[in-house]
This record gives C-alpha cells, sequence and structure tokens, in this order.
C-alpha cells in the first residue's frame, strides 16, 4: 500500500484551465475524426483560450491507451500538429482508465522536481478506431508472401490462408478484459453487484439519475465551459458540438427492457447501466502557482495531493476505495470536508459500490488497516453533472475529462476542496484532491 502521510512542497501546482472535445458514443459523429485530430482539436482551442505563449511550455503529456499505429507517440505529433514549437519535448502515458489521471499527476512531479513551470496535459481516445490485430498464422503468410522472389512461391505461400487466419482480433475487445483473472471489465462490475446485493433496480435508477444530470448540465450551459466544436473531415461542413450519448428524455421503463449484458442468465449489468464506450480527447494547463500569477491567470484549482493504488483485479470497481483514503491523508484532509466529487461510473454497480464500502468500518479496519472509516458519499455533491454512463468514457481521457468538470465546477460553487477518483482495470484506483 503506498505511504500516507500529509504532503508539504515548496512548489505549488495549479490548473490553469482546460478543454475537451465533445464525447460521442463510437460509431457516432466522431467516427471519422482519428485520436490524433481529436488531440490536436483539444490542445489547440486550449491555447487559443488560454492565450498562453506557447514559447512557454516545457512538456506536452497525453494519455492514450490505444496508441495509433500512426502517432505512436501522440502526445509529440498532436502538439506539433497544434501549433506548438519543435522544442517542446512530448511524451505519451498509459495506465488504462487512469491514463488522464497519468498526464496531470507526471505533471505535477516535472513542476514540483522544477523540471517544468507549464504543462500542457491530458488524454485522447478513439475507441472508433482502435486498431484490428489478426491471428499470427495471417502474419506468417503475408511475410512469407512478401519474401517470395517467384510467382510460384507466392501461389505456394497463399495457398496456405484460411478463412480462419482473416478473423480479426478487436484490439479494445482483448484489452479490457484483464489477462490475470480472466475476466472483462463488465463482469468484474457483476462481481460487485453479487458481492453488495445490488439489483438491477438500483443500478438503473443511478443511470438515469446520470442522463438526467447530464441533461441539465447542458440545458444550464456549464459544459459549455469545457467543450469546444469539432469539425468533421474531409469536408469539414458538419460539426460536432455537444455531447452524443446522454439522453435527456431516458426512463426507466426503457433502461429495464434491456438485457444483461455480462451475464446473460443472471445478470443485473446492461449497456444502459454502464459507461460508453466513446471518443473524445482534454487537455489541460497546469503551471507552478507563482508563475501562473505571474503571467496573469486565475487557477481553477491547485493539485492538492494524489495516489494510486492497487487492489484485487476481479473487484477492480473498489479502487477508489483504496487510493481516495491516502490522496486525502495526503491533503491533509478529510472526505467529510469535501465539497465536491467526480467518481467515474463505469459501470452505476462500480459508484453503488463505493457508496457502500466509504462508510464501512469493516472495510476500513480488514482492507485499509485504518481505524475510522474513508466517510460517506454524499449524493448532492457526486458528478453533479452526470458521469461516464451519460457523457461516456473514452478511456484514456476521462480522468482528464473529471479533473477538468470538477475544478470548473469548484469554481462556479466557490468550492474549498474538491475529489476526483476512478477504478482502472487491472485491478488499479487512482485518487487526486483539489483545493481551491
Amino acid at each position: 500500500m503506498p505511504r500516507p502521510g500529509k504532503w508539504d512542497h515548496d512548489r505549488r501546482v495549479v490548473i490553469v484551465d482546460g478543454v475537451r472535445t465533445p464525447f460521442a458514443k463510437a460509431g457516432t459523429g466522431l467516427a471519422d475524426v482519428v485520436a490524433l485530430e481529436l488531440a490536436r482539436t483539444a490542445i489547440r482551442e486550449l491555447v487559443e483560450r488560454t492565450a498562453v505563449d506557447v514559447a512557454l511550455v516545457d512538456e506536452v503529456i497525453l494519455g492514450n491507451a490505444a496508441p495509433p499505429a500512426d502517432a505512436a507517440n501522440i502526445a509529440r505529433v498532436a502538439a506539433l500538429e497544434a501549433g506548438l514549437p519543435e522544442s517542446a519535448p512530448a511524451f505519451s502515458v498509459a495506465r488504462n482508465c487512469a491514463s488522464g489521471f497519468q498526464s496531470i499527476t507526471d505533471a505535477y512531479n516535472q513542476i514540483v522536481l522544477g523540471q517544468s513551470d507549464v504543462v500542457i496535459a491530458g488524454g485522447v481516445e478513439s475507441m472508433s478506431n482502435v486498431p484490428l490485430h489478426y491471428p499470427d498464422e495471417f502474419s506468417d503468410v503475408m511475410s512469407e508472401l512478401a519474401r517470395s522472389k517467384s510467382m510460384a512461391g507466392k501461389l505456394t505461400a497463399a495457398t496456405q490462408l484460411r478463412p480462419a487466419h482473416l478473423k480479426p482480433v478487436v484490439a479494445l475487445a482483448k484489452g479490457l478484459t484483464d489477462p490475470v483473472c480472466g475476466l472483462n471489465m463488465g463482469e468484474t462490475a457483476e462481481v460487485l453487484a453479487r458481492e453488495f446485493n445490488l439489483t438491477r433496480e438500483a443500478q438503473d435508477e443511478y443511470a438515469l439519475r446520470s442522463h438526467q444530470r447530464a441533461a441539465e448540465a447542458w440545458a444550464a450551459g456549464r459544459f459549455a465551459d469545457e467543450v469546444t466544436p469539432v469539425f468533421i473531415p474531409p469536408s469539414y461542413r458538419d460539426v460536432v458540438a455537444e455531447d452524443i450519448g446522454y439522453r435527456p428524455e431516458q426512463s426507466l421503463e426503457a433502461l429495464a427492457k434491456l438485457r444483461p449484458v455480462f451475464d446473460r442468465r443472471n445478470g443485473t449489468v446492461t449497456a444502459g447501466n454502464s459507461s460508453m464506450i466513446t471518443d473524445g480527447a482534454v487537455a489541460l494547463l497546469l503551471m507552478e502557482e507563482t508563475r501562473a500569477a505571474e503571467l496573469g491567470y486565475e487557477p481553477l484549482a491547485r493539485v492538492a495531493a494524489f495516489a494510486f493504488a492497487g487492489f484485487d483485479p476481479r473487484r477492480m470497481g473498489l479502487g477508489p476505495a483504496v487510493a481516495a483514503p491516502i490522496a486525502l491523508d495526503r491533503a491533509g484532509v478529510s472526505l467529510d470536508a469535501i465539497d465536491l466529487i467526480e467518481l467515474n461510473e463505469a459501470f452505476a454497480a462500480v459508484v453503488l459500490a463505493n457508496m457502500e464500502v466509504f462508510p464501512s468500518r469493516q472495510w476500513a479496519t480488514e482492507v485499509l488497516n485504518r481505524s475510522q472509516p474513508i466517510g460517506e458519499i454524499r449524493d448532492e455533491r457526486l458528478n453533479v453533472n452526470g458521469g461516464a454512463i451519460a457523457l461516456g468514457h473514452p478511456i484514456a481521457a476521462t480522468g482528464s475529462r473529471l479533473v477538468l468538470t470538477l475544478t470548473l465546477e469548484m469554481k462556479r460553487r466557490h468550492a474549498k476542496w474538491g475529489l476526483a477518483t476512478l477504478c482502472v482495470g487491472g485491478g488499479l484506483g487512482g485518487a487526486i484532491v483539489f483545493e481551491a
């Protein structure tokens, strides 16, 4: 378990501002926009909104869980395409669902260590365009075809090709299955649903809440502060200006009609009470606090502390309940003092299970080796603008989206403390605490 204890650093790190593209259900409005273009759009808009001198940017860091073949270090390519100078280095990071957190915490570390003053961090995923992989036998035949010098040799190689060799492996589906426990992410949600006796009705009710709050946030103009339109190639006449996936008309009746996806006989996890496979990108501007003041910025919030922690991969959804208490200790604040919480809605079962264990004394003593529970997650403080069930979950962009949504809402409400936390495939949790 990572070491707790309050952090005290001479150099303080602030979130100056941020922007994201609309989040779109895979296969819909952003399906023809590759990850590189999504990232470029977010970074360019961030530069325009903040009017930051790009010559001052010391580093660009982007989370990306499924790198495109033509931009393996997508952070570098997107930065250059967005107009940053060649002198600004960049690197990409991957920690599954926490990749968007990792870019922020890496930026934090660089600033605290004095290696950087100004960093652009974020995340991107085009889940519509995750590469397909073919069986090794297909690759072997193609290699032999390429090596053969004669037509006879090429024909001999071609005769080895079988229909089964042409069946692709969807990298996304394989990547969302944990190789250690053998369960995909939806199956781990079913584990929590059974363990905590989470009914189908309770999960659907939470899903409805997510759609209603997201619809309210859009109607009230709150997401207008964080979303920039994306123009669609090749003509660039069409534009996506709003999230595609949330449903203002969603109802319990409609949710109840959906069949379980991961355990068709006895399951309770459906497409309706799970996050969507999604495309999107986020970019955030982080600075050393005094540098931000010198440049005339009024930051959204200060990064007070963060933590990553490991847990049982079969119960990966409980990752927030192991990472959040460490981050809170490092920030020197209790959960009761937290004004707003963004907890990623990978599945309704994940949120509901965490709401069970956060105030649990048994969880505190047996799992965390603590004398006191973490505290109660209050509904009026949790995901007040909806979450991934309604907005979607573009894997590597989600962590950065949580931070952007949280810190903007903190500023609107004049909130003192905020917590962003999520579960991570592979049995991990991540949490970041912010102070206004």
